[in-house]
């Protein structure tokens, strides 16, 4: 893992620009999805807006290795200490909520540190690799 090249900001911020698209695509889905239905309440629109939004990022990180962002650009996100396994979800969840709340100002380590960690990947104890 010595000689392990690790992605950088701008390939990381690519993926979060195709994953942005990605949302929004799934989200007016769902708008037409509903739409096709005579009457959708609120709050089951609501609920679905935050469901997609919520679970998008932390769901496809722990069960597949990324988002479909990270995937059209080979990269994965894996345990620190196990590069072989994906991060479990409760650690998904933080991992996506301070990278949420955070924004950009969470990729301001990514250059400063060996294994391109940004500050929300210290926290859960993650690492973006390339995938092999």
């Amino acid at each position: 893992m010595e000689n392990q090249s690790y992605p950088g900001v701008f390939l990381r911020v690519k993926a979060v620009v195709i994953d942005s698209v990605v949302l929004i695509l799934v989200m007016l889905g769902a708008v037409d999805l509903f739409d096709s239905f005579n009457s959708v309440p609120d709050f089951a629109r609501i609920a679905a807006f935050v469901f997609i939004f919520l679970l998008y990022d932390p769901l496809l990180t722990s069960v597949f290795g990324g988002t479909i962002g990270h995937f059209l650009f080979g990269i994965r996100v894996k345990r620190a200490n196990n590069p072989k396994k994906n991060i479990l979800f409760p650690l998904a969840v933080v991992r996506y909520m301070i990278k949420a709340l955070l924004g950009w100002l969470s990729l301001i380590t990514v250059t400063g540190n060996k294994r391109a960690k940004a500050i929300h990947d210290i926290v859960v104890k993650s690492v973006v690799v390339y995938h092999q």
